[in-house]
């Protein structure tokens, strides 16, 4: 009862930010991403007979407590779909930098979801692992599909109609993310944590539920039309909306650093020199690029330039989840 699995993290170009319900990770709003080719996670979950406690390793050493009790919880969803008692090893490596706006979560449990559906016999669809991931990280319900997905908010309180759906083939159109690292500190406020906090305080967060669902429209059609700066446009404007309810959470909080900033000045600024480069950035300090493959390595040069640089990764549009045999 073995199964390994291979998932990649999203980018969400319109945001999810705000839960309905906190404990089945049903947002206030849809949202939709882009696949990621170059940030994964492969993990293995075995579930033994000889096990009296669920274990989980990741990268190689035994994960802190708080991160093993987020994949017991998880797992025991696992089990009472199963209608099983089993308790199971999970072994995770993780390429991606934790816990600094690089959806490392996303990747992570669309990985458990599917591996440890496998191991303990489930014979669920690429809907119903949505709908499962969903339930260890809200982002993790977009990383089973490759290409462009669109996370549906549903209506039903049980979260029936709740999960993530492919609108785009990811070779339909070739866009280029560049991810650039300004930092791989850990961020002081987690994703879940302040998201909590701009709902139940953010005076912002009614305005950011009515603009969401313009740019959802928006996004679509600039899909369809494969018009780049239609979505480049609407993609930085509704990070920076995301962005500004949490200035006006109480209290006040800001994943942004001075060299996130800088960082987009510079592509601002390469627009107005004509190199079309659109910003979006997730709940952390590290910015993504959105670009057309012709302007990649002239963007890629300008931002390697500054100072508050540390790395940059290309990243192209990737697959769903992929098993892998032992």
């Amino acid at each position: 009862m073995k199964a390994t699995v291979k998932a990649h993290t999203n980018i969400a170009l319109i945001k999810y930010w705000g839960k309905r319900d906190e404990r089945l990770f049903l947002p206030t709003n849809n949202s939709l991403s882009v696949t990621l080719d170059k940030f994964y996670t492969i993990t293995t979950v075995e579930f033994d007979e000889q096990l009296t406690s669920d274990q989980f390793y990741l990268n190689g050493n035994e994960a802190e407590a708080k991160e093993t009790k987020k994949v017991v919880t998880f797992l025991n969803r696992v089990r009472e779909k199963a209608n099983s008692t089993l308790f199971a090893k999970v072994t995770s490596e993780n390429h991606v930098p934790t816990a600094a706006g690089f959806a490392s979560s996303a990747s992570g449990y669309a990985a458990l979801a599917a591996a440890a559906a496998k191991a303990i016999g489930l014979n669920l669809n690429e809907r119903e692992l949505s709908q499962l991931a969903r339930q260890g990280s809200g982002s993790a319900s977009r990383s089973i599909f490759g290409g462009y997905v669109e996370w549906e908010k549903g209506m039903e309180s049980d979260g029936s109609d709740c999960y993530a759906t492919p609108i785009l083939d990811r070779d339909a159109w070739d866009l280029r993310v560049l991810s650039v690292e300004v930092t791989t500190k850990a961020k002081k406020v987690l994703s879940r944590e302040g998201m909590k906090r701009t709902v139940e305080t953010s005076p912002f967060f009614a305005g950011w539920l009515e603009a969401v669902d313009k740019d959802l429209i928006t996004i679509k059609e600039a899909l369809q039309e494969k018009d780049f700066t239609k979505l480049g446009q609407v993609v930085e404007a509704n990070a920076l909306k995301m962005h500004a309810t949490t200035l006006g959470a109480n209290p006040p909080f800001m994943y942004w650093q001075s060299a996130t900033v800088e960082v987009m000045q510079e592509v601002q600024a390469l627009r107005e020199k004509g190199i079309e480069a659109y910003f979006t950035i997730d709940a952390g300090p590290n910015v993504k690029v959105v670009c057309q493959p012709d302007d990649e390595q002239k963007i890629h040069e300008a931002l390697n330039a500054l100072p508050v640089v540390n790395e940059i990764h290309h990243c192209r549009v990737g697959p769903g989840i992929t098993y892998i045999a032992d």
